[in-house]
């Protein structure tokens, strides 16, 4: 097949933004979505039966797992951050540099104020970071802390560590999940640690060269790595907040063992946010932090619900050629007249496939959108949590639920393939479907944190994927063509 290349010039039609770039768009709906949106369905059952949420403290630990030297102290009792800690040594493969403030029965009952007091000071004597994030637990929430009060009281008794960064954020387990708790942090540490323009001094563009990049909590190590590599051909310097690809992408360090996280993003570099030329962010769940990232420092954004698939791409390709003044580069053009190619070869098999996803709204939105760009029907699709951004999933409906509606959903409407994380392996089993495993947590296999699914060659690998999985249903293949001309033998024409 011949690829065509993308002419690099401004009036380029494959990329309608590099002439005319908007900014603020996150309530622009994605190219697949249906003009009506689904029809959303609420949770109807008092519990789930099979969970398919991660918990919103989980979300913010995350978040505060992507700063550098950091550590997060879960305010509740020792279970909770135990039971998150797990999940994280088995999604990731790695040590957790995570600690608690292991509120017992009395401080239940009678305030766990002493307890944050006495842990902050604690960890800031042995450990001496340059920030601790605070996540609150349901525990806790329900009890009716003031953990922000808490805070004051440690600065107050204890000012020989002024220069120890503490963010505390409220992300109770029963409200929200893994993606709305990230979104909270990630807003707690810009209202805590990027200075207003007007008390700072900074002025957007004084770093011509300088991208930030608000990171969703539906990007992989592997994602961030391609999109600070994509923003590096463009001759841009980008600065990820929270960038757990530098912290959790899985290398091995010279030095001993560290209570805090190695690499990140450094908290000096959040005083530098206003003086960027642009900010990206990825995901509709960051729509928060992004407005309170340009109302202090005033810099330009430009939002992208994900980054999956041909027309998503296009459109952050452009944005990049309009930010840098750059051409695109020739390596890039290349990746998207392969990506083409690999739609060409894979509708076969993927078009028309029916298939029932279920993850965080983010990942949701992203993985319906893709399957509808090459044909394919998502006849099931699960949210953990209700969310805005679930008005663009390509569906008829978004069920609020859990693996358990997924599963009767699937059944229902005769899906083929499920898209979900580890916890649906059982799910596929009783349904006798093949399972791609997508998001948080991924325990049974080895890697799947750090797997690439954006941009044109994560778009790519994710349709021959999902195409192998139709051709092992035996869907999408080729019979050898037998001509009606041809004189059979008895015994081949029987074959």
């Amino acid at each position: 097949m011949t690829n065509q290349r993308i002419p690099q010039t401004p009036a380029d039609n494959r990329y309608p933004e590099r002439e005319q770039v908007e900014t603020r768009v996150s309530h622009q709906a994605g190219p697949q979505t249906p003009l009506t949106g689904p029809t959303l369905i609420k949770r109807n059952k008092a519990l789930s039966v099979a969970p398919l949420k991660a918990s919103a403290t989980l979300g913010a630990t995350l978040a505060f797992l992507g700063m550098r030297r950091a550590i997060p102290m879960l305010h509740g009792s020792q279970g909770c951050t135990a039971f998150g800690k797990i999940f994280f040594i088995q999604h990731f493969r790695e040590p957790m540099p995570m600690q608690t403030t292991a509120m017992d029965q009395v401080s239940t009952i009678m305030g766990g104020d002493d307890s944050v007091v006495e842990g902050l000071a604690t960890i800031c004597a042995k450990h001496r970071p340059a920030l601790i994030g605070l996540p609150t637990t349901g525990l806790v929430e329900t009890q009716g802390a003031d953990v922000s009060r808490a805070v004051r009281m440690f600065r107050d008794r204890h000012p020989e560590y002024a220069e120890v960064a503490i963010v505390p954020v409220a992300s109770p387990d029963y409200s929200g999940c893994l993606e709305t708790g990230f979104n909270s942090a990630v807003k707690a540490l810009i209202h805590a640690l990027v200075p207003e323009a007007s008390a700072a001094g900074t002025r957007p563009g004084r770093r011509p060269r300088q991208v930030n990049v608000l990171a969703g909590s539906a990007l992989t190590t592997g994602d961030i790595e391609h999109l600070k590599d994509l923003l590096e051909r463009f001759r841009l310097r980008p600065v990820v907040v929270p960038d757990i690809a530098d912290s959790l992408d899985g290398h091995l360090v010279e030095s001993d063992y560290n209570a805090l996280t190695i690499g990140g993003t450094p908290l000096d570099e959040l005083a530098t946010l206003g003086d960027a030329a642009a900010t990206l962010a990825i995901g509709r769940s960051l729509s928060g932090a992004a407005d309170l990232l340009a109302e202090r420092t005033g810099v330009p954004d430009y939002r992208f619900p994900h980054l999956m698939g041909l027309e998503t791409m296009d459109r952050l390709i452009g944005t990049l050629a309009e930010i840098s003044a750059e051409p695109v580069p020739e390596r890039i053009e290349r990746q998207r007249s392969q990506l083409q190619d690999a739609m060409l070869d894979a509708h076969f098999s993927i078009g028309q496939g029916r298939f029932a996803l279920a993850a965080d709204a983010d990942l949701l939105v992203a993985f319906s959108q893709l399957l509808a760009s090459m044909g394919a029907e998502t006849v099931a699709a699960v949210a953990p949590v209700n969310a805005p951004s679930l008005a663009e999933v390509a569906a008829a409906q978004v069920k609020i639920g859990d693996l358990e509606d997924l599963e009767q959903l699937a059944r229902a409407n005769g899906a083929e393939v499920l898209i979900t994380n580890s916890h649906g392996v059982q799910t596929a089993e009783r349904l006798g479907l093949p399972l791609l495993r997508a998001g948080f947590p991924q325990f049974d296999h080895v890697g799947g944190w750090q797997r690439q699914w954006i941009g044109y060659q994560g778009t790519r690998q994710t349709l021959f994927d999902l195409a192998n999985i139709m051709l092992g249903l035996h869907k999408g293949e080729i019979a050898p063509y037998r001509s009606p001309l041809k004189q059979w033998h008895a015994q081949e024409h029987a074959a």
